[in-house]
């Protein structure tokens, strides 16, 4: 009798040539100004850089690799919130213990070592039909170059990133209020920033419901958590 040996067979890892050749363009282009990259094969591509070469990287990318699509600018706040999630935060614990909390910075892909990072996407929409996503750490001075002028879709976005997070864009034509009072203070998107209403008071999804017409009070609770569990 013949035996059949049984040998285990490995999935060969993912390649993907065409942004792994995006990559190696970008990181010819800027050297050791590329702080980190990550790469998800047939999926995306996040090439980080320093704050310095910044707009030296919007330059690249439009004029010299074709992306002249300007999809969005935004930034990322990594702090957590001292809030916690407001559906099941410590009301009852004062602001001023809240925001005081020790943290460890911890960020997405690309990596990072600064809390707050500026995130755009651009794309080749003529030839290869791929866009990039472009991040880089913002320095303490919360101040990076605009982008406006090579990609004039960055205004409302760099005014919209400067409103929320605090990051003044230096050189951009016209930095103004876009949704709030031009004597508003703070810039709600920040992590440390409270929305006042859920902090004194419970969130609704916290607060026992009436009970539904012909039940007595607590009567849905099991099923409740049951259905909960389940789902």
């Amino acid at each position: 009798m013949s035996s059949v040996e049984e040998t285990e067979t490995t999935e060969a890892p993912a390649t993907d040539d065409l942004r792994a050749g995006i990559l190696a363009a970008f990181e010819s282009e800027l050297g050791d100004a590329v702080a980190g990259s990550h790469l998800k094969p047939n999926e995306d591509l996040w090439i980080r850089v320093d704050a310095a070469a910044w707009l030296t990287t919007a330059e690249i990318a439009k004029h010299k690799f074709a992306f002249t699509f300007f999809d969005y600018l935004s930034a990322i706040d990594w702090m957590p919130s001292p809030f916690g999630r407001y559906e099941d935060s410590e009301v009852d614990t004062p602001l001023s213990e809240k925001l005081n909390q020790p943290w460890t910075l911890e960020t997405g892909v690309a990596g990072g070592d600064t809390r707050f990072q500026l995130l755009a996407r651009v794309s080749d929409v003529r030839n290869r039909h791929i866009g990039v996503h472009l991040k880089s750490d913002v320095p303490d001075s919360m101040t990076m170059p605009t982008w406006t002028g090579v990609y004039s879709g960055a205004d409302w976005h760099e005014r919209e990133t400067w409103e929320m997070y605090g990051i003044t864009f230096e050189g951009h034509p016209d930095l103004k209020h876009i949704y709030l009072p031009s004597d508003f203070e703070g810039h709600p998107l920040r992590k440390d920033f409270p929305l006042l209403p859920r902090v004194v008071k419970p969130w609704p999804g916290i607060v026992d419901v009436e009970p539904m017409p012909g039940e007595e009070p607590g009567e849905g609770d099991e099923e409740t958590a049951d259905a909960e569990a389940d789902g």
